[in-house]
């Protein structure tokens, strides 16, 4: 107990974590503070086109082998079982319809990179090494659980098929995940000569950028919170809580068996345990337009992004670290 509660002391006084608390704060205490929209999407490029790039080159200096083959089909299969896990959960627990259910085990299948990459920061402070071709994964769990919950939602809730060319145009060509690969295939193709040209942009002013973009991220969330009073039954704010842990576990399990090192089975453990606020709810918008996106956002954002922040990266780090031994 008291090495999780001094590894969440490690990670909250991070002028990272602060920077969301700051946010969250300001918007619960309904202050005027906010970013401008565009600026809010130019960090967050910046920030997926970086992550990608470092990604790719990581993968160049590694190279292509069977354990990154079998890495990314690992994590595309936990992100297309976690969303049946997660609407079981959610089917027993509340009374949200089977269409609201379905959207959000979407949202809880699929990953917060920005989740990835606050865990990432807390590694390379503790000099903890993860195998660089995690961010490979994350692009991987991206999609997967989108069309779980669409199953869900046509199989359970008897609905018409959903699977038209405007949702695999959403799917396939989201540009999260496009900047994403993009980015990735720069930094495979370029490697660490690529790397050494552009790291005065893409990694010196790299924490910096991700300081405003989580003030950003909790000011949203802190909205979120706000306006979602009324929306949480203690079931769904339960629920909130406790699949991160669920998938968390799934991670672990899948990591274990993978053989990563430490810091690549945190990272796993933080994929799973992660909720998707960007690519999912654009998809979700399209496919299923009459699910509630306020209770899939104000669950993925405001209850389950910050848990995960504060409390729930820690404690993966120290449940990895007791079970590798390491």
């Amino acid at each position: 107990m008291d090495s999780t509660l001094s590894l969440a002391m490690t990670n909250v006084v991070s002028p990272i974590i602060l920077s969301f608390v700051l946010g969250l704060l300001a918007a619960l205490a309904r202050s005027d503070l906010s970013f401008p929209e565009a600026i809010a999407k130019g960090l967050s490029l910046y920030l997926l086109f970086a992550i990608g790039f470092k990604g790719g080159a990581s993968v160049a200096a590694h190279g292509a082998d069977l354990q990154l083959a079998s890495a990314l089909l690992a994590g595309a299969v936990l992100s297309l079982l976690l969303p049946f896990v997660a609407f079981a959960l959610l089917r027993a627990t509340t009374r949200v319809p089977v269409v609201d259910a379905a959207a959000i085990a979407g949202h809880y299948g699929s990953i917060s990179i920005v989740t990835f990459v606050a865990a990432s920061s807390l590694l390379a402070a503790l000099g903890i090494a993860a195998e660089g071709y995690m961010v490979a994964v994350a692009a991987a769990m991206e999609a997967p659980a989108i069309l779980s919950a669409l199953w869900l939602a046509t199989r359970r809730g008897g609905g018409a098929d959903r699977m038209g060319g405007d949702l695999w145009r959403e799917i396939l060509l989201n540009g999260s995940v496009i900047l994403l690969l993009g980015a990735f295939a720069i930094g495979l193709i370029t490697g660490e000569r690529g790397m050494a040209t552009i790291s005065g942009f893409f990694v010196v002013p790299f924490n910096g950028v991700l300081c405003l973009f989580l003030l950003d991220m909790g000011l949203v969330a802190g909205r979120g919170l706000r306006g979602g009073r009324g929306l949480l039954s203690p079931g769904l704010l339960a629920f909130g809580l406790v699949m991160p842990l669920i998938g968390g576990a799934c991670g672990l399990a899948t990591g274990l068996l993978l053989g990563l090192s430490t810091g690549g089975v945190v990272l796993l453990m933080v994929l799973g345990a992660s909720a998707s606020y960007i690519a999912v709810p654009a998809a979700m918008r399209v496919a299923l337009p009459e699910a509630n996106p306020a209770l899939s956002l104000t669950l993925s954002l405001g209850v389950t992004f910050t848990f995960n922040l504060t409390l729930g990266i820690p404690l993966y780090l120290m449940v990895a670290t007791a079970v590798t031994g390491s």
